[in-house]
């Protein structure tokens, strides 16, 4: 267990002026309080606190950091209190302590929702303060290295929260050893199988090569010396074992087909001598094609630096290169805390010069941004996972701007993640000068210039093409809009019919004071709901006035027709309990009952429109029928349709539709047939010739082979009216070669 003196020295090594009273303080403060708690493990508790301090100065943080690392605990676990510490060491680092505690409470492997609620509390609480974020990771990394003396349920928890959440965001902090470590410990207790059959086969391998390394380093180090870079540190590794797996998982790939599992750094002294170093190993040893990445002149978003490349090298070993200056090397190993800005004693009040230094930092609120724009907790975590996981491509806009985006990225997400306006209203895409499909991947870069309408709605199925968060939530939103445009529509004709019907008028002001007794919040909601059924329009008429009486058509219970309909209700029609369907094809409604009911009327519908057809459809002339069902808006289904059976014990869901269609209406309407032929060829063709020659239009055709002699074909028309589908049966009728022929419902 480290002692007192043994922190101050590690961290007087790099922060000579570092302030040792704090850290004393703080060393005795957390002992005293934890006194004799012990861990799983049965060490002291204290060793805990003590070796995330000893992670925290391997990244050479500032004495403030460390004092937090000690105290991290202590108001989770002892008697501390915040007020005690903010008395003791300050609010700053109270603030901090507290942040680390409420984060400890956070469980970040729960059902969906809550997990992206509880990350959503994650970020929020290391956005004001990245030194939360370092300490938890270091925090993190000592738990995972002492995970075997938990039991394997938590074990495993443990490590898939790590694996979710706390190495991608060691990745994107900059912080790869650290994300290395995290993985490769996850690793082991998630997939043991695999991890021990991956590591087995890399010491098989290296017990086989030994000594291929060090042999390679010299070759390398003697190769740049010769050509002027004598301060060039080489030095090579293999790689671990989740890092193969993931490759062998991602590529498909046996453990045999692996080419580089073996990979070396140079580094130097400047940037230019980065170029010498590349073009030098270049002039010695094929390059792999395809392998090459320069991360110097276009950084990755985390301030990742480094030129990456594969070569045939010594030995004829195919290795990966990565070449960088030692500050690049000092911030691909710590990530953030390798920014000075922290190792200068900043404190968190400092945090708007660390987010101008650090991209990685502007990732992070930029993540916090995105918090107000997602809809729900699930489409946040869908986000962030997606931003955390996948590697970049960078593109640029036609002023030069860069844009960070995953690989496999469209113009799509290129052009919501300039601005969501410019995603909604995208139809095309320039890149690099030429028209391309939205679908179209892109490339490093690649330069975007995005297309648009003012009229544009973004299609629904585009969220199956986009790659990135933003994208998908701002499709779906834009979706769920145009769909509540579309239900509001018919909910505003619904209740205009039926305040009419009881001598009101309906506006919009009206139901502002009655929204509290619909349970919505905004009277758009309120309308689209009665347009998806979930709210009937009567409810709506009662909420707005409580004093109103309905008017009610009263009939003998007797009656044989046994339909009625109640004047203020919408123009529904209701039946009494016991009838069946029967009864309503005998019943007489509307103008043969000589009343006038006020029923909804049919123009012509669109696939989009929240009023759709059954089906097998409708044709003008069939008595109608509508059914309302929740989410579904309204289906019109004929008289005769035997799926009118399942709302029998419905009444509320049923609504008149009468046809309004004027002589200039172009629109055709479907009706489904069953034809019975025979099985001889021209047949097909002479169904074809007598459909057409009536000016009817074939939907769609299925045809079953039911006998030797015989074929079933169900056919979709689109026809005029009924006038003309009777016309069209009458003819099919009189052909030779068919048997039978009949319209079908559903």
């Amino acid at each position: 267990m480290m002692r007192q003196y043994e922190l101050v020295e590690r961290v007087q090594k790099y922060k000579p002026d570092a302030n040792e009273a704090l850290l004393n303080k703080a060393y005795v403060y957390a002992m005293q309080k934890h006194g004799q708690q012990k861990r799983a493990s049965g060490d002291p508790y204290i060793s805990h606190p003590l070796e995330v301090a000893a992670i925290l100065t391997e990244l050479h943080l500032d004495e403030s950091t460390i004092a937090v690392a000690l105290l991290h605990d202590t108001i989770e676990d002892t008697t501390a209190t915040r007020a005690e510490i903010d008395e003791l060491f300050g609010e700053d680092i109270g603030a901090l302590v507290e942040g680390l505690t409420k984060i400890k409470k956070l469980d970040l492997v729960t059902k969906k929702a809550k997990q992206a609620e509880n990350l959503r509390k994650l970020l929020l609480a290391i956005s004001d303060d990245v030194r939360v974020l370092l300490v938890k990771l270091a925090d993190r990394l000592h738990n995972m290295r002492t995970l075997e003396h938990m039991n394997q349920e938590k074990r495993a928890r443990i490590s898939e929260e790590t694996m979710d959440i706390y190495a991608p965001l060691a990745g994107r902090m900059g912080m790869q050893d650290m994300r290395e470590e995290l993985e490769q410990l996850s690793f082991q207790y998630i997939n043991p199988e695999a991890y021990e059959t991956v590591t087995k086969r890399l010491e098989e391998l290296s017990s086989r090569n030994e000594g291929l390394i060090r042999k390679i380093e010299e070759e390398l180090r003697d190769l740049l010396v010769a050509n002027g870079l004598t301060n060039a540190f080489v030095k090579g590794r293999q790689k671990k074992a989740y890092s193969v797996f993931r490759k062998m998982q991602s590529k498909s790939l046996s453990f045999e087909q692996l080419s580089d599992v073996y990979g070396f750094r140079i580094i130097v002294d400047d940037i230019p001598a980065c170029y010498r170093a590349l073009g030098i190993v270049h002039t010695r040893w094929r390059v792999v094609p395809g392998r090459f990445k320069d991360y110097i002149s276009t950084p990755k978003q985390n301030d990742y630096r480094s030129i990456h490349t594969t070569i045939v090298g010594p030995s004829n070993q195919r290795i990966e290169l990565q070449i960088r200056t030692r500050r690049m090397h000092e911030i691909a190993e710590f990530g953030i805390a390798a920014h000075t800005l922290y190792k200068d004693g900043a404190t968190g009040g400092d945090s708007d010069l660390l987010s101008r230094e650090s991209n990685a930092y502007s990732w992070l609120r930029h993540t916090i941004e995105s918090l107000a724009e997602g809809d729900s907790p699930e489409e946040f975590l869908e986000h962030t996972k997606l931003e955390l996981f996948q590697d970049q491509v960078f593109c640029f806009t036609p002023k030069g701007k860069l844009i960070a985006l995953p690989r496999g990225a469209t113009p799509i997400d290129f052009a919501y993640a300039v601005h969501t306006n410019i995603g909604d209203t995208t139809v095309g895409a320039k890149i690099n000068g030429r028209i391309m499909p939205l679908v179209t991947r892109l490339a490093n870069g690649d330069e975007v210039e995005i297309i648009r309408s003012g009229v544009q709605v973004p299609p629904a199925a585009w969220e199956e093409i986009v790659v990135t968060g933003k994208a998908r939530a701002a499709i779906r939103r834009a979706t769920r809009m145009a769909i509540r445009k579309q239900y509001a529509g018919l909910g505003h004709r619904i209740l205009e019919r039926t305040f009419e019907r009881a001598g009101k008028v309906f506006s919009k002001d009206v139901m502002k004071p009655a929204l509290h007794r619909l349970g919505r919040k905004e009277v758009e909601d309120a309308i689209a709901s009665v347009g998806r059924g979930e709210i009937s329009s009567l409810d709506v008429l009662r909420a707005v006035f409580p004093d109103h009486q309905d008017e009610r058509v009263t009939v003998k219970p007797n009656s044989d027709e046994g339909w009625f309909n109640m004047r203020s209700a919408s123009g529904m029609v209701f039946r009494i309990p016991g009838k069946t369907k029967a009864d309503l094809d005998r019943s007489q409604i509307g103008d043969e009952a000589g009343g006038d009911l006020d029923v909804l009327p049919i123009r012509g519908i669109t696939s989009n429109a929240e009023v759709h057809f059954s089906p097998s459809g409708a044709v003008p002339g069939d008595r109608i029928v509508g059914i309302m069902e929740k989410g579904k808006g309204i289906t019109i289904y004929p008289i005769q349709a035997p799926a009118l059976q399942r709302f029998d014990d419905e009444p509320e869901s049923w609504i008149d539709i009468r046809w309004d269609l004027d002589e200039a209406n172009k629109s055709r309407f479907m009706a489904r047939l069953m034809i019975n032929a025979l099985n001889e060829p021209g047949t097909l063709a002479k169904v074809a010739q007598t459909i057409a020659t009536l000016d009817v239009n074939i939907r769609g055709l299925t045809m079953i082979g039911v006998a030797t002699d015989f074929t079933e074909m169900a056919v979709d028309v689109e026809v005029w009216d009924l006038r003309q589908l009777n016309h069209l049966l009458a003819q099919l009728k009189d052909l030779d070669c068919i048997a039978t022929v009949k319209r079908i419902f559903d």
